[in-house]
């Protein structure tokens, strides 16, 4: 069978247009797919992509985003693959399966695991279950669970157990304290905003020994793919996303029993992700976060290396041949210009997140978006101005 030409005759619908969804929207285009992808706004990066088309949405979750793609659906006159690229479009799709399935190819985990890898707090009672290497985390409920806290000893880093807040801008995706005071102060924050805080002890060591397993798995171990990568930086440091990173094949020793086992007690199906921190004291490395019914941020490096992963999941869904991972040169990922001074160590090319001399309008569209919210904070920090009055002249 020809998978591109049946790639040319089954679209796929990326939900997401922000850097995550313009990585997989390029990643199957790469393979001849033809794609639409669905955002809340045209300032959305991926909306501009030469490699797509575009569909506006009233909001990317929620039932205006199901309807929305059973709209979208009823244009095409296909049953297309869906991937999702938005952590809230997971929920609703998850949500909506039943409905949105009758339309559309779909694989996730089940609606349980969906909501308990999605939840920090679900997670970690899930991987002490399981005994999964995760950090020593504390749950704070209540003023009573503050002090046990100071087992951890210092800093900590504090999450929100539940995104929702993170996502209306409400609440940080990650704090670090470097007191029990200043633990204390940003969990009672939490809890004011009705949010359960997870307090996880601090892992040491830089962002370089942040590494990452990108996966598609379907029903069977066998139809598994995975891709090892390590960041070599985060933005902002410590704290924050993949800046720049790599493809990670001598990890893989180590790493994939971790994620095999994860993938097997968790029955997983569908795109997702484990990020790992090499632990110094007890040498090995534990699970930091997972990305559960999406792709991550950096998963074009999969696809740059040799691994299209999104195109894995198209095959999957239509009964086509698995892709393998193709060997060639390793190639380093950064998530956009603002990182274009921090080395790979590679010694090779760089890839982009946006921008690319043959489909250039994103990163454009980001730029401008990126200064515009610089304005924005600017005019916040230096509040409301009166103008002087303008001096007339005596007659």
């Amino acid at each position: 069978m020809d998978v591109r030409l049946k790639a040319e005759q089954t679209p796929a619908v990326v939900v997401g247009a922000q850097g995550n969804g313009l990585g997989v929207v390029r990643s199957l285009a790469s393979a001849g797919v033809q794609t639409t992808v669905v955002g809340d706004t045209l300032r959305d990066p991926a909306m501009w992509s030469r490699r797509c088309k575009n569909q506006l949405v009233e909001r990317s979750f929620g039932r205006p985003l199901v309807d929305g793609l059973l709209k979208l659906q009823e244009a095409i006159a296909a049953k297309p693959v869906l991937i999702l690229t938005d952590e809230l479009a997971v929920n609703t799709v998850s949500e909506h399966r039943a409905e949105l399935g009758a339309r559309y190819r779909l694989r996730l985990p089940s609606p349980e695991m969906v909501d308990t890898l999605g939840d920090k707090e679900l997670f970690q009672c899930f991987a002490e279950t399981h005994a999964l290497p995760v950090p020593r985390t504390i749950v704070v409920k209540g003023e009573n669970d503050l002090a046990q806290i100071a087992q951890l000893g210092s800093p900590v880093i504090i999450k929100p157990a539940d995104k929702f807040l993170v996502h209306m801008g409400r609440i940080e995706r990650l704090s670090v304290a470097g007191s029990l005071d200043d633990a204390a102060a940003t969990c009672r924050r939490f809890l004011g905003l009705g949010e359960t805080p997870v307090v996880q002890e601090w892992i040491a060591g830089p962002d370089s020994n942040i590494y990452f397993a990108l996966f598609h798995c379907g029903q069977s171990p066998a139809s598994r793919r995975i891709f090892f990568g390590r960041k070599i930086a985060a933005h902002p440091p410590r704290v924050g996303s993949t800046a720049v990173c790599v493809p990670a094949p001598e990890a893989a020793e180590m790493l994939r029993p971790v994620t095999e086992e994860f993938l097997d007690v968790s029955q997983y199906e569908g795109l997702g992700s484990l990020e790992f921190k090499w632990n110094p004291s007890d040498r090995r490395f534990v699970i930091i976060e997972p990305t559960v019914g999406r792709t991550d941020s950096q998963e074009e490096i999969a696809a740059l290396n040799g691994l299209n992963l999104a195109f894995v999941a198209y095959c999957y869904e239509l009964g086509l041949p698995i892709p393998k991972q193709t060997t060639m040169g390793a190639v380093a990922w950064r998530e956009s210009l603002r990182s274009i001074g921090i080395r790979s160590g590679l010694g090779s090319h760089t890839y982009d997140g946006y921008w690319r001399v043959d489909d250039p309008m994103p990163a454009f569209v980001y730029c401008v978006d990126l200064a515009i919210r610089a304005g924005r904070r600017l005019m916040r920090r230096l509040g409301p101005t009166t103008l002087p009055r303008r001096r007339h002249r005596p007659a």
